[in-house]
Formats: structure tokens, C-alpha cells, sequence
């Protein structure tokens, strides 16, 4: 295709990494595989807990921090990965964040006990908040016009079809070699990507690396953040009235409105205001936000029920979302080639009313249902909806974004990733909480929380409809890129 909506260069550092044609297509062969391994480890352990807690000997609090740290972590450092990718240079942070995700996977593997473990999952974070901005900065400067949908259409079903085999992972490692291979097959992975990329990706440009990095900022919203995840998630366990709920999320609201004040008072600020305030910024953050609360939180309420209700094993239910999986992955590759035709907004209004007809469908279920016939068409449906969001989020904002900011720009919407699956969790087992008691019978909690989601999902086709910017986004980049 030919290149006449040429944008500007994204950064210098990932304009000088464009590889040719046949190149950029290895490259985000490599990108895809690193970042499914950091999407894939947000689900993979949640299947081997049970297995681990007896091998290791942990109690409930440790493995509840056993999965949220790892979220803490990747959530909230993600702007400031984006920001050192696009002042360090996006090859740089990408090798750095790679790196140190392989060997704290290796830790996590080799734990003895839960500090250790605990300790390796935040590695793994942070590892992941550097590596994830920095490889989306380069697929972006990578790639223009339709090929750049295309590439992004890839890009985003990867964080649908991580989390759907990443339950089925867990259950194949788990009983098969143990437990500790959740983590020791990331070691492979990473080292063959770790070798790979420096023969792909060409290296970042000399200027880069003097700017100044904001880090009372960064310091600053991380802080927000993971206070924020933190009290999103124990609010599923404690409830949104318990003082470990509320506490936390009070202190993120301060920390929020001090990260505005500090960012007006510094010379080179992390986050620049009037990238915050973009359309594409808000639009992008707002479907982000919602596809990855609905799809997590679908993917919890699902796994509960097929294991607790209808009593599958967790390797069956693994199985049983394979489907799931795929229809993500259709969904995503069909919006990214329609976004190139038809633009953002249809696109995005589309794939949240299918997920709403999909999350009606799947309020079905009853106690001696048939999942096969009940559950898992709403749920097949649904994911095809869900796919074609991720591509609009992700599309619709990074083709509208000026030079230099891409970096910060991706690490806003992947940090608005991980906050959405924290609410959508958190939300629908407050909601089932009925459901989810050790000696609950009914399935009334899981009914209310499937519809919830179905109304979500429908309100957001309608908030879509005048929030997602018009038009096709290649073109929208042509001149100053505001998207506006």
C-alpha cells in the first residue's frame, strides 16, 4: 500500500527503527510474542494458585498478593515506561524491560517461599510496564497507513487471546510438569526475543537520551495507580464499604489531583496536559477502559461458574474458553481492517453492542445448565465484540498522536488495560458476591452481575457513538496529528 498519508515521524528513535517490509512483519512477530507472554501472566497463575498455596505453603493474604502485585506493578509503572521510551529511546527500554522479565520469571520459578515469589512478581511488572509502551511505540513507527491497522489489529488481540489461554495454560503446566512452568516458559521466550530484536530492530537515536525523566511524577502516579488497583481488587474481597476499600482509594484521588500539581510546577513533565485532554487520549482510555473490565470480568464470572457451579476442572474449563479465544482474535483482526475503511467509531459502537447482546445471551445459565449450549455462545459472541474494541482504543489513539509522545500515549491507554480488568473483577464478584459465599447454592449473583456487564457494554455503544473521534484514523494523523 502506498505510504501518501505518511505521518511525521513518531519519535526519532522509532523512525530510525523501521525496518523494511518484510522485516517489520518479524518485528512485531517478536513484539507479539513478548507482549503475549506479559498478558498471559496476568491469568496464568490464577489457575495454579491452589497448587502453589500447598507447595509453598502460603496463606490466603499471600496469594492474593501473589496476582495483584504483579498488576500493581505493570499498572502503574506503565507511563513511565512509555515516557522512558520516548526519551531513552523505545529499542532501549524495550531490551531493558525484556530482560528483566525473563530473569524474574527465572526467580519466580526458583522461589522457595512467598517472599521470594511475591518479590519476582513485581519484577515481572516491572519488567512488563517497560517493555509493553516501548514495543507499542515501535510497531506504531513501524508501520503506516493500512498496514499500520493491520499491525495494530494483531497488536490488540493479543491482550483477548492472553487472558483466554492463559487459563488454559495454567491448567496444562499446573498438571502437567508443575506449577514452577507457569514461569520457566518464559524463560525460553524471552531469551529467544532477547537475541532476536537487536537484528530487527535498529538502534535508537543518539538525541534522545539527554532529555530530563520527571521523576517525582512518575513516583507520584505510580503511587496513585497501584492505590487505585490495589483498592479496586480488595473491594471484590472486602467490599466497597470495608476501610481497606475505601482508604486506599481516597489516598489515590489525593495522590491524583498532587500528580496535576506537580506536573505544572516541573520543567519537563511526565505527562503533558493538552496530551491528557486529546480526544483520541480520552476516547482511547474510555473503550480500553470498559472492553478490558468486560472481558476480564466475564472471563471471572465464566471460570467460577464452570468450576464451582457446574464442577469443571480447571484444565476443562481452560478448554472450554479456547472458543473464547479464537472469537477475540477474528473480532480483532475484522476491526482492524474495517477501522481502515470505515473509521474508529462504527467499529467501536459496533463491538460494544455485540458485547451486549453476547453478555444478555449468557444470563441463561442456571445451576444444571448445559454450558455448551447457554454460557458459551453469549461468551463467543461477546469476545468477537470485545476484539474489534481493543483494535479501536488502540488505532484511534495512536494514529492521532503527535511525534514524541507516542510512547506516553500507549502507556496511558495499556495502564487504562490494566485498570479496567482490575474494576471489571472487582465490580461483577462485588456483584456475585451471593454467588461466590462458600456455602452459596443459588446462581442469582451470577445472573445480576452478566447483566450488569450486558448494560455497560450497551451504555458504551452509545457513549462511543459521540466520543470516538470520526473518521478513518490513518488520514487523522496527516498534519499536526490532534486528532482533535
Amino acid at each position: 500500500m502506498s505510504h501518501g498519508h505518511h505521518p511525521h515521524p513518531v519519535t526519532s528513535q522509532t523512525h530510525e527503527a523501521a525496518p523494511p517490509d518484510r522485516g517489520r512483519w518479524t518485528t512485531l512477530t517478536l513484539l507479539c510474542l513478548a507482549q503475549f507472554m506479559l498478558i498471559v501472566d496476568i491469568t496464568v497463575v490464577q489457575v495454579a494458585l491452589p497448587t502453589i498455596g500447598t507447595s509453598l505453603s502460603l496463606d490466603r493474604q499471600a496469594l492474593t498478593w501473589l496476582v495483584t502485585t504483579y498488576t500493581l506493578c505493570f499498572g502503574g509503572l506503565m507511563v513511565l515506561g512509555g515516557r522512558l521510551a520516548d526519551l531513552l529511546g523505545a529499542r532501549r527500554t524495550l531490551l531493558a524491560g525484556l530482560a528483566l522479565f525473563t530473569l524474574a520469571s527465572l526467580l519466580c520459578g526458583l522461589a522457595g517461599d512467598s517472599a521470594m515469589l511475591i518479590a519476582g512478581r513485581a519484577a515481572q511488572g516491572v519488567g512488563a510496564a517497560l517493555l509493553s509502551p516501548a514495543a507499542l511505540a515501535i510497531i506504531t513507527g513501524s508501520f503506516h497507513g493500512e498496514r499500520r491497522n493491520r499491525a495494530l489489529g494483531v497488536w490488540a488481540a493479543i491482550g483477548g487471546t492472553g487472558a483466554a489461554l492463559g487459563v488454559l495454560l495454567g491448567g496444562v503446566l499446573t498438571a502437567g510438569p508443575g506449577w514452577r512452568w507457569v514461569f520457566f516458559v518464559n524463560v525460553p521466550i524471552g531469551l529467544l526475543v532477547l537475541l532476536a530484536i537487536p537484528a530487527v530492530v535498529r538502534a535508537d537515536g543518539p538525541r534522545a537520551v539527554r532529555q530530563p525523566v520527571d521523576l517525582p511524577g512518575a513516583f507520584v502516579l505510580t503511587g496513585a495507580t497501584a492505590l487505585l488497583i490495589y483498592g479496586l481488587v480488595n473491594a471484590g474481597d472486602a467490599g466497597w464499604g470495608a476501610a481497606t476499600t475505601v482508604l486506599p482509594l481516597v489516598v489515590a484521588a489525593a495522590l491524583y489531583a498532587a500528580f496535576v500539581l506537580v506536573e505544572r510546577r516541573v520543567r519537563a513533565p511526565l505527562i503533558r496536559a493538552d496530551t491528557l485532554v486529546r480526544r483520541p487520549v480520552i476516547s482511547g482510555t474510555f473503550v480500553m477502559l470498559v472492553a478490558t473490565g468486560l472481558m476480564l470480568g466475564l472471563f471471572f464470572l465464566s471460570s467460577l461458574y464452570l468450576q464451582d457451579v457446574l464442577g469443571f476442572s480447571a484444565l476443562r474449563t481452560g478448554l472450554t474458553f479456547l472458543p473464547v479465544a479464537i472469537a477475540i482474535t477474528l473480532g480483532a483482526q475484522l476491526g482492524g481492517h474495517l477501522i481502515g475503511k470505515i473509521g474508529g467509531r462504527p467499529v467501536a459502537v459496533a463491538a460494544f453492542a455485540l458485547t451486549a447482546v453476547g453478555a444478555a445471551l449468557m444470563t441463561r445459565v442456571t445451576p444444571d445448565a448445559n454450558a455448551y449450549t447457554t454460557l458459551l455462545p453469549g461468551f463467543v459472541l461477546a469476545a468477537f465484540g470485545i476484539g474489534p474494541a481493543f483494535v479501536a482504543a488502540t488505532t484511534t489513539t495512536m494514529a492521532n498522536i503527535p511525534p514524541g509522545e507516542t510512547g506516553v500515549a500507549s502507556g496511558v491507554i495499556n495502564t487504562f488495560h490494566e485498570l479496567g480488568g482490575s474494576i471489571g473483577v472487582a465490580v461483577v464478584s462485588t456483584m456475585a458476591a451471593a454467588s461466590l459465599a462458600p456455602a452459596a447454592t443459588g446462581i442469582g449473583g451470577f445472573t445480576t452481575a452478566l447483566t450488569a456487564c450486558a448494560v455497560v457494554a450497551g451504555v458504551a455503544a452509545v457513549i462511543a457513538l459521540a466520543l470516538v473521534p470520526p473518521g478513518k484514523p490513518a488520514g487523522a494523523f496527516v498534519g499536526h496529528g490532534h486528532g482533535h
